[in-house]
């Protein structure tokens, strides 16, 4: 029972559509290191929530300073990202196949997926937070968090790997710029209400 509330909470907060998500449905439509950036988004979450469920949440709280600068650094990231998605949504008119477009390395999709992850202050109220607290309520913390680690883990790799059914529609290069147009306003939308 335990298990199954910490994998049902942590599904139901992973499942709101942010920064970190449209990233890995952008790179599980391109199927460009998928694996790879599912993998990182999952570690990450399984390392916050394990520091959530340890009582560490009370220490982001003692210490305001933390979620301050991941704040105003992910808010920069956001809008920047944001801005390059818009830019790419106007420049590339030419037929883009996922498959075969292949200009990110794997430096550069490990940085930005970490970027995505560590410097969005909502995860860490997600994970570290709001797990956290919640762990409390069950007598067996180390059960609930590994529900919610694998929680997950289910979701990323199915988004990640299950984008790649929608690749057909994205060959068309108007159906690639609405995606872009749409990360792009959402990313900017989101760095902007960090701000405010």
């Amino acid at each position: 029972m335990t298990f199954l509330s910490g994998f049902s909470i942590g599904l139901s907060l992973i499942l709101a559509i942010g920064a970190q998500n449209a990233f890995v449905l952008k790179q599980g439509l391109l199927r460009k290191h998928v694996f790879l950036v599912c993998l990182i988004c999952a570690l990450s979450d399984a390392i916050l929530i394990t520091l959530g469920v340890m009582g560490f949440g009370e220490i982001v709280l003692a210490y305001p300073w933390i979620e301050l600068f991941s704040k105003y650094a992910g808010a920069f990231f956001l809008i920047s990202y944001g801005l390059i998605s818009l830019y790419s949504s106007a420049k590339n008119t030419h037929n883009l196949i996922p498959s075969k477009d292949s200009k990110d390395s794997i430096s550069s999709t490990i940085i930005t997926c970490l970027a995505f992850t560590w410097l969005n202050p909502h995860v860490y109220l997600d994970t570290v937070i709001m797990l956290g607290s919640i762990s409390t309520q069950f007598s067996e913390t180390h059960l609930f968090g590994l529900g919610a680690i694998t929680a997950s883990f289910a979701f990323f790799f199915s988004l990640g790997f299950g984008a790649s059914r929608l690749t057909s529609y994205f060959e068309k290069p108007r159906t690639w710029q609405i995606l872009e147009v749409c990360i792009g306003a959402t990313m900017i939308i989101l760095g902007i209400n960090l701000l405010i």
